[in-house]
């Protein structure tokens, strides 16, 4: 598919049918992760990659309930291993970091046919403990990766002129 087509035709899915993802497909997922820039190409990252049915459905417990995330054929976990990190701007470039990660594997799953969603609602302590991640190193998001079993239609976006100003700031 087009890359163009590829950001058009891609969707939030909350809806997966339950069947687990061939190995090779999921290792280039993960792998557009691995390739994705980071500030000072520091890759301030660790991923863990939740495919135990009950570990999933556990998590999407922790979700709000919304125990369709558990469908899904992975939850990957977005972990910061370098919180303390700033860029140049004095912004912490952990989140921003895993966010492009995720962004990367969003797209490299939409290209191989899969759906995904980023989740943003979820308790954070209990899904730490879940997955034993350390207490020093912030959990920054889920991703839940899978077939769809919907095809959404796209949502309204905002005309390109409310959205970017040339050359300086205007309302």
């Amino acid at each position: 598919m087009e890359f163009a087509e590829l950001i058009r035709k891609r969707r939030s899915i909350r809806s997966y049918q339950k069947r687990e993802s061939p190995d090779e497909i999921l290792m280039r997922i993960l792998d557009s992760a691995r390739l994705a820039p980071s500030a000072k190409n520091l890759q301030p990252w660790k991923f863990v990659i939740v495919k135990d049915e009950n570990r999933k459905l556990e998590i999407a417990r922790l979700c709000k309930e919304r125990l369709w995330i558990a469908d899904a054929s992975v939850i990957i976990a977005g972990v910061a291993i370098n919180p303390d990190y700033r860029m140049g701007c004095g912004e912490p470039s952990s989140q921003i970091d895993i966010s492009i990660a995720f962004t990367h594997m969003i797209l490299a799953a939409a290209n191989e046919g899969f759906g995904s969603c980023w989740l943003g609602t979820f308790k954070i302590p209990e899904v730490k403990n879940i997955l034993g991640i350390p207490e020093r190193f912030p959990l920054v998001s889920l991703l839940a990766i899978g077939y769809p079993a919907e095809n959404p239609p796209p949502k309204d976006r905002k005309d390109i002129n409310e959205i970017f100003c040339i050359e300086k700031w205007s309302e």
